[in-house]
């Protein structure tokens, strides 16, 4: 039996040379699988035909945009998920959806071997093959750049040779890969970490220094989902998706650092995150509302080591799985509304509101009508500060002695 490759096909220059690369290569059929999560740009039909085109004995494309917004993208932004405190894992979300696929193409197919066009110095081989590996074991993976030194310019050349059906004389000076959570753009003069971004490196957010009238949206929450905008009902993906509109219409979103490569590298990157940004403030306020104070700091430690683990490729991962299920635990009052301002490049929360709130008027309020019985508050103070009271005259006791 000849064996199969099951490619993650993204239709580009590198994806593409690499169908006949790895038939000549390996002598195996390859099977071309593209995921549609929401990334834009050319229509999936014209990928499928191509990937055909370039000898593919199959060609899979699957529409999983609703997919990925309620079983990727929701998570993340229950979890508060911004790996180094920023980056709200915009490629990291997308890899282990794209192996759940690439594992269902193999098995349907007879598939014994996966390929992707991952280089050995970035973060993705370690999230497909590690969620391989959890997901199916038994495959082999083959990475053409990372294991045969193959560049950009032998990928032209062999297209050219070959006479492929894909554009190879445009070199865009970035690496670029985007979804419906958000897009990541690097290399080019960007790796020079003290050159400024540029306007044409954005694609998702407009200029936020331009000025421009204001937008105020409501968003809806149901234990942490969000569900409507301005009380229209939407899915998910419809609520990111008019928000990656709407506050990237205000510059919402940008964000250039330099962040922790999992192989150890440091690599600056540029990302446009409207939609996810302006989610994950809302959720967070609404959580500081409805959420007990001793979960809500618990949590947040959890929060950031769910973003390191999915950042790390980790997805399928027993800890991950369970930080899941506390995860969704604390999201069962985080149900209301938050109301922002999108404006200048910022989300701005201007209000809150909650049947499920935790803010109490009255006891909050200084004005006449507190319930709040300040006599109390004496002793709780003097209890609270005796532990260290008591450490202060030990340490003050030896110091004497010493």
């Amino acid at each position: 039996m000849t064996d199969r490759v099951v490619l993650a096909f993204s239709g580009g220059l590198d994806t593409s040379v690499a169908i006949p690369f790895l038939a000549e290569k390996t002598g195996a059929e390859v099977v071309a699988v593209a995921v549609d999560v929401g990334q834009g740009g050319e229509d999936m039909e014209a990928i499928r035909k191509r990937a055909i085109d370039c000898g593919a004995v199959e060609s899979v494309v699957v529409d999983a945009r609703e997919e990925f917004a309620t079983d990727f993208c929701v998570p993340a932004l229950q979890a508060n998920a911004l790996y180094m405190d920023r980056y709200p894992l915009v490629s990291a979300l997308s890899r282990p959806l794209i192996v759940k696929h690439l594992a269902a193409a193999a098995k349907e197919f007879g598939g014994t071997h996966v390929s992707h066009g991952c280089t050995g110095k970035g973060n993705d081989q370690v999230r497909f093959e590690a969620g391989l590996a959890a997901l199916y074991p038994e495959l082999k993976v083959i990475a053409p750049a990372r294991d045969y030194a193959w560049t950009r310019d032998k990928a032209i050349a062999y297209a050219e040779e070959k006479s492929l059906p894909i554009e190879t004389t445009k070199k865009n000076p970035y690496s670029i890969d985007q979804n419906i959570w958000g897009r990541a753009v690097e290399t080019g003069f960007l790796e020079d970490i003290w050159n400024g971004p540029i306007e044409d490196v954005y694609a998702y957010t407009a200029d936020p220094a331009q000025p421009r009238e204001a937008d105020e949206v409501v968003v809806s929450f149901v234990k942490g989902v969000p569900v409507a905008l301005d009380g229209r009902h939407l899915t998910p993906f419809q609520v990111i998706e008019e928000l990656n509109r709407r506050a990237g219409a205000q510059g919402v979103g940008r964000l250039d650092i330099v962040e922790d490569r999992l192989v150890g590298i440091k690599s600056r990157e540029v990302y446009e995150a409207p939609g996810a940004i302006a989610l994950i403030t809302a959720h967070m306020e609404l959580e500081n509302v409805t959420v007990e104070r001793d979960l809500a700091r618990f949590k947040r430690s959890v929060d950031q080591r769910w973003g390191e683990l999915v950042y790390d490729g980790l997805w399928f991962s027993p800890l991950k799985k369970a930080l899941d299920t506390f995860v969704a635990e604390a999201q069962e009052h985080v149900t209301g509304e938050i109301r922002m301002t999108l404006h200048g490049g910022r989300a701005t929360v201007t209000g809150r509101r909650s049947e499920a709130s935790l803010y109490d008027f009255n006891l909050a309020t200084y004005d006449t009508g507190d319930t709040f019985d300040q006599s109390l508050a004496k002793g709780f103070v003097e209890l609270w500060g005796l532990p260290s009271k008591i450490a202060s005259a030990r340490d003050a006791r030896l110091g004497r002695l010493g």
